[in-house]
């Protein structure tokens, strides 16, 4: 039977089990049977809880899925379990590719599965697919495999790979809800001036009387809305793809944006908090696999996702390179909070750098954690209140010629 045939009739399993350090996971597999699925799962050194038959999809039909960060980061945390666990490097490839549900996945781990069988080394694999594995990735892989604790390495990579993406998804996070809160007021105007403002001037005409200028104001936007609102919606569009296409154009508009976004209330912050807390876990995993102190500075540059600091990063490195220790480097920066310059001195002092910004990093990981919750309580109070200036002051625009009109009579 052909390989195609074998996968023909093999159903797919959701699954949720415990690793062999007592983390939760979950995920698909593929498989003939619930016991099959689960005979896999402790292969690969997990010890599952559940594991049930998804529904096939209608016709059969499947859409082609991508290949997600948080892709990458569960085939990282599998390969590492595997690779603990005793399962040989290519063994664990082959079965991470057959397990997936994700197509894309599967043909990405075939041919990093081959390229390996055929003798070369597996960071040398990676770098041939830079979309989903970067140069940071593909440098402590190799210093695992000159190391030979390639397991050890995997599962630092792993936690690397689960923190960022659980702090992007924060951060992502943060920034929706006022973004969402615009839109929504946006459109709620939007909508009232459009339909709702009309029924009243038409009520007005009736009036024979001098309107109110605050009410004479409104009725001119609504005029305006009502016969030029294509006009401000392709605006509004026009200058969204304006400002982006620029953006990646230049540089310099770059830079100005993150460094404005940092001085923003509230959300540059938490922007703050998750660019320590990314330099902080991407120096301590690299510090700690091996890599040169000056190589992981380059690492932590790229990683920070700012340009201040990923500018202010590569001044250390300078500083470092010749021939200073990094926590005067970071202070002369002036951009790190006191306690982490105190923390990277400690660190070095004791010789146990990684640890300390591990810890760093961790720290800082919830500060951003609970910085986003209390932006979610702080904001709720802030949508009804400009909802309800909006609203209100449609609502009392419309009405003042109503009042002045019973005052008369």
């Amino acid at each position: 039977m052909s390989k195609k045939q074998e996968r023909k009739g093999l159903d797919t399993f959701s699954w949720i089990g415990v690793s062999a350090r007592g983390k939760r996971l979950e995920g698909e597999l593929t498989g003939n049977s619930v016991a099959l699925v689960k005979a896999q799962l402790r292969k690969q050194g997990i010890t599952p809880s559940k594991v049930k038959r998804k529904a096939k999809p209608l016709f059969g039909i499947q859409s082609v899925q991508k290949i997600t960060p948080k892709d990458i980061a569960l085939i990282t945390r599998q390969i590492a379990t595997m690779l603990m666990a005793g399962v040989p490097l290519i063994q664990s490839i082959e079965m991470i590719g057959s397990g997936s549900t994700n197509k894309s996945v599967t043909k990405l781990m075939e041919t990093i599965g081959d390229e390996v069988k055929a003798g070369q080394p597996l960071n040398q694999a990676l770098r041939k697919h830079p979309r989903y594995f970067d140069d940071l990735y593909c440098d402590l892989v190799a210093s695992g495999e000159q190391s030979g604790a390639l397991d050890k390495i995997f599962d630092r990579v792993a936690l690397y790979k689960e923190k960022s993406e659980a702090l992007k998804s924060k951060i992502k996070k943060a920034m929706f809800y006022p973004i969402a809160v615009l839109i929504v007021a946006l459109i709620v105007t939007s909508i009232l001036l459009i339909f709702v403002v009309p029924q009243f001037q038409d009520i007005f005409e009736g009036f024979g009387a001098q309107l109110p200028a605050f009410t004479l104001f409104v009725i001119g936007i609504s005029e305006f809305m009502q016969e030029y609102w294509w006009v401000a919606l392709i605006t509004i569009v026009a200058a969204g793809w304006a400002f982006k296409e620029a953006k990646l154009r230049s540089l310099k508009l770059r830079d100005a944006t993150d460094r404005t976004i940092l001085k923003l209330p509230v959300i540059g912050m938490i922007l703050n908090k998750a660019a320590v807390a990314r330099y902080a876990r991407t120096l301590s995993t690299t510090f700690a696999a091996g890599v040169p102190l000056v190589d992981a500075l380059d690492s932590a540059a790229g990683a920070s996702g700012n340009a201040v600091y990923r500018y202010a990063i590569l001044d250390i490195k300078a500083e470092v390179s010749s021939g200073n220790q990094m926590n005067w480097a970071m202070r002369n920066s002036k951009i790190f909070p006191d306690m982490v310059i105190q923390m990277v001195a400690i660190g070095e002092e004791s010789g146990s750098l990684d640890g300390m910004l591990a810890k760093v990093a961790t720290i800082y990981e919830q500060e951003v954690d609970d910085a986003v919750d209390g932006l979610s309580s702080l904001l709720e109070p802030l949508i009804m209140a400009v909802l309800g200036v909006l609203v209100g002051g449609l609502i009392i625009a419309m009405y003042l010629p109503i009042f002045q009109l019973g005052a008369v009579v």
